[in-house]
């Protein structure tokens, strides 16, 4: 039995859009529900980077266009994008240790998203996967799709046998919510 939901698909499909009629429907549920989305930021029309938003509202800096990239100190990189680490672990690890602190209660916790911005944290990797092992917490997430060089910690969640994954096309988007839906509510049982 799944014990974990996670979306993929490719960028732009809705996945986030997804999860959030997701939490509007499990809001009538007594259940607590904690989590992050991952924003774009434009500036002019144009994306400039990327924020974090807790579902508190509070928000942090993921990643902003840089420069070249400097010789003096090290910088994360996704193509164009520095990823700030130090701002991502401010706003999410603690969010993710409270989940972690849960005394039995069941919850759950969005992560949106499980991507190779993110995985520059080795904090944040640890933080999940002590969330996929534990009991109390129901992890709703979101995983890109394979393409290039896996990801070590998305393939994992991919093959994982208590982690349920529904792959969002242009065709099926509108018409998963009752499923995404029904199999959070699953978890939690």
């Amino acid at each position: 039995m799944a014990k974990h939901v996670f979306l993929t698909g490719p960028p732009g499909i809705g996945k986030t859009t997804l999860i959030q009629k997701t939490l509007e429907v499990l809001k009538s549920s007594v259940v607590p529900i904690d989590g992050f989305y991952t924003e774009e930021v434009r500036e002019g029309g144009r994306r400039i980077g990327f924020d974090v938003v807790t579902l508190s509202g509070r928000r942090g800096i993921l990643s902003r266009i840089g420069s070249s990239p400097s010789a003096a100190r090290h910088e994360y990189r996704v193509g164009q994008y520095v990823v700030d680490i130090a701002s991502f672990e401010e706003l999410v690890l603690p969010l993710l240790r409270h989940t972690l602190d849960s005394s039995g209660v069941k919850k759950v916790c969005v992560i949106d998203e499980i991507g190779k911005m993110e995985l520059f944290s080795q904090s944040f990797i640890q933080a999940v996967r002590q969330i996929l092992s534990g009991s109390g917490t129901v992890i709703l997430g979101t995983i890109p799709v394979l393409k290039g060089k896996p990801l070590g910690l998305v393939e994992e969640i991919r093959s994982r046998k208590e982690v349920k994954v529904f792959n969002i096309t242009r065709e099926n988007r509108h018409g998963m919510l009752q499923d995404v839906v029904t199999a959070v509510k699953n978890c939690l049982k």
